[in-house]
């Protein structure tokens, strides 16, 4: 049976303002089966080189298990979990080793070739799932500005400028176990864009908007114009910036 669709898809990352790249992005093709893909975005905290290295202990910890995973056989839900269990682990020792305090949010995304597609997140990297420019759904924040919209007591519009908008209420590395809020789309179809992003990004624009350039743009261009424009209304104090965008396109376009 035709699944309808392509995948198309783009990555990019940015410095911003700061001295330091502390997010970590991958966009992983299955290894033995066309059309299964695992994106995986991390925004790293602690130190000058403590948030680099958990996000990379998330990233590294993805490329492990997604090498092992099995379409067929496996739940994708148990790996995104585990995902986020074990990088929670391993990002904790190395605290230990390196008297550092690393953490880390986790974003991440697996689209199966059968056309499911799962997600699970922790922090306040998001991710987003609009049909042509009209958002679907969105992950909630583990933060305090969101458990502040979530009591009626601000709006989505003044959490967005709140000035305490990079306070969390968990994330990988910390002494608790992480959040995790996981989901399920049955059934992607032609039309759906995935994208996942750090707050460096999805702070300088509503869902509105990401839905009108997601689709009007292909994943490439509409990587580096988000990009862009975060840059541009960051006015020289912009966080790290990364995103991932996977597009599925009508096989006739």
């Amino acid at each position: 049976m035709s699944k309808g669709y392509k995948l198309t898809a783009s990555t990019a990352i940015h410095k911003g303002d700061r001295d330091y790249q502390q997010d970590q992005l991958t966009l992983l093709s299955h290894p033995r089966s066309n059309g299964c893909v695992l994106a995986v975005l991390a925004d790293g905290m602690g130190g000058r080189s403590g948030g680099r290295k958990a996000s990379d202990q998330v990233v590294m910890t993805a490329k492990q298990l997604f090498e092992r995973y099995s379409p067929v056989t496996d739940d994708a839900t148990d790996l995104l979990t585990q995902l986020v269990q074990e990088s929670h682990i391993v990002i904790k020792l190395t605290a230990i080793s390196s008297e550092q305090e690393p953490h880390s949010t986790i974003a991440a995304f697996l689209i199966n070739p059968r056309g499911d597609c799962h997600w699970t997140h922790a922090g306040d990297s998001r991710i987003f799932h609009f049909h042509g420019d009209q958002l679907v759904k969105r992950t909630m924040d583990h933060s305090y500005v969101q458990s502040l919209v979530d009591r009626g007591m601000i709006t989505e519009q003044e959490a967005q400028v709140h000035p305490q908008s990079n306070i969390l209420m968990g994330c990988l590395g910390t002494e608790t176990d992480p959040p995790m809020s996981t989901h399920v789309i049955n059934q992607l179809t032609a039309g759906d864009t995935l994208m996942a992003c750090s707050d460096g990004v999805w702070h300088y624009f509503d869902n509105d908007e990401l839905g009108s350039i997601l689709s009007a743009l292909p994943a490439r261009e509409a990587s580096q114009f988000i990009i862009e424009k975060a840059r541009e209304r960051a006015h020289g104090g912009g966080d790290n910036l990364s995103l991932v965008i996977v597009k599925l396109e009508p096989l006739n376009s």
